[in-house]
């Protein structure tokens, strides 16, 4: 009797898995490069989840994060690919499109708030920008504001940071604005920062904390300074041309679930701001805030040549500061 009610049992849990199984129509990948307990994994999970819930379980977004599905440009030529769906790039879209090299533009967005007003004025400028790469803009999440560590000295001024060796994303902007300020930076891929850090090749870096805490860098790093110097948005991105294939439905409530995402993302974000600074203190971090006008002071020729250079660069900066408030 016991046997027969075991069989039964594995029985209704084997249909159940074959149901489940087959309950998803559409199965998408969403490759990203956040550690465990990053934003960026947070904001992948909880989309994920809203796409379950909101089809009923016939679309299931598979995340895989930590660059197991490959670096930032590795995902953006993948999505090209068909290899990928999603990715979740951020800084790296400077080296996509000119256009949004303005979000490299030190200290243009104030608060998440702002960049809502960004997003909702000026959203169809960067979707065509995407669409001119064969990218589609599904949403809008966020890196976050960007502070700097490094084993040096603290940053008070821009001077402070001569001749340090800093990592930066991938993206010509950011490079340009820390050689402005007299550090030696180089890009590098995110997953390969904690080694370069931990055995020198590296002084420091800039992140927001949510990929500072998550990625460790606590642990290799003796100062973090308050800077705040450039905000940059994540986005949810699709090749165009995949994207356009799925049915409009099945569209209809991945773009749905890309805004609704987003206030969950803005509001962790700003959770972790706090939470996480103090992670990095209580990891025996020295922290200092910034001279965030004296940055501000010695920006100014990065945006005169953003302007100069880039079609359109100096209406977009005006267009987006006048956001501001």
């Amino acid at each position: 009797m016991k046997l027969l009610t075991t069989m039964k049992t594995l029985t209704i849990a084997l249909a159940a898995s074959v149901t489940a199984a087959q309950a998803a129509d559409v199965t998408l990948k969403f490759g990203h490069v956040g550690a465990p307990g990053s934003l960026f994994e947070a904001s992948a999970n909880a989309y994920a989840q809203c796409v379950a819930d909101e089809s009923n379980g016939t679309i299931e977004v598979q995340t895989f994060g930590s660059s197991q599905l490959g670096k930032d440009r590795e995902l953006l030529q993948k999505l090209k690919l068909g290899q990928v769906d999603f990715a979740l790039p951020s800084s790296v879209m400077s080296s996509v499109s000119d256009e949004f090299g303005v979000f490299e533009m030190p200290y243009i967005i104030k608060d998440r708030e702002h960049m809502k007003r960004v997003q909702s004025e000026l959203g169809d400028t960067f979707q065509k920008a995407a669409n001119d790469k064969g990218y589609h803009i599904v949403g809008y999440f966020e890196n976050g504001f960007r502070n700097i560590t490094n084993n040096v000295r603290p940053i008070n001024v821009p001077s402070d940071l001569q001749g340090i060796k800093l990592r930066t994303p991938s993206g010509e902007w950011r490079v340009k604005m820390f050689q402005l300020y007299g550090a030696n930076p180089s890009p590098m891929a995110f997953s390969e920062v904690f080694t370069a850090l931990q055995t020198g090749v590296m002084d420091g870096q800039e992140n927001p904390y949510a990929q500072i805490a998550s990625a460790k860098f606590q642990e290799v790093q003796k100062y973090l300074s308050i800077t705040g110097h450039v905000y940059t948005p994540a986005y949810l991105l699709a090749s165009q041309r995949h994207f356009e294939k799925h049915p409009a439905n099945v569209r209809q409530v991945l773009t749905d679930c890309a805004s609704s995402t987003q206030t969950f993302v803005y509001r962790k974000a700003a959770s972790l701001e706090t939470e996480l600074l103090d992670v990095i203190k209580s990891a025996g971090v020295e922290v200092n805030t910034a001279d965030k006008d004296a940055f501000i002071e010695a920006s100014k020729p990065i945006y005169d040549e953003f302007a100069s250079t880039v079609t359109g660069g100096a209406e977009l900066v005006r267009k987006i500061q006048q956001l501001a408030n």
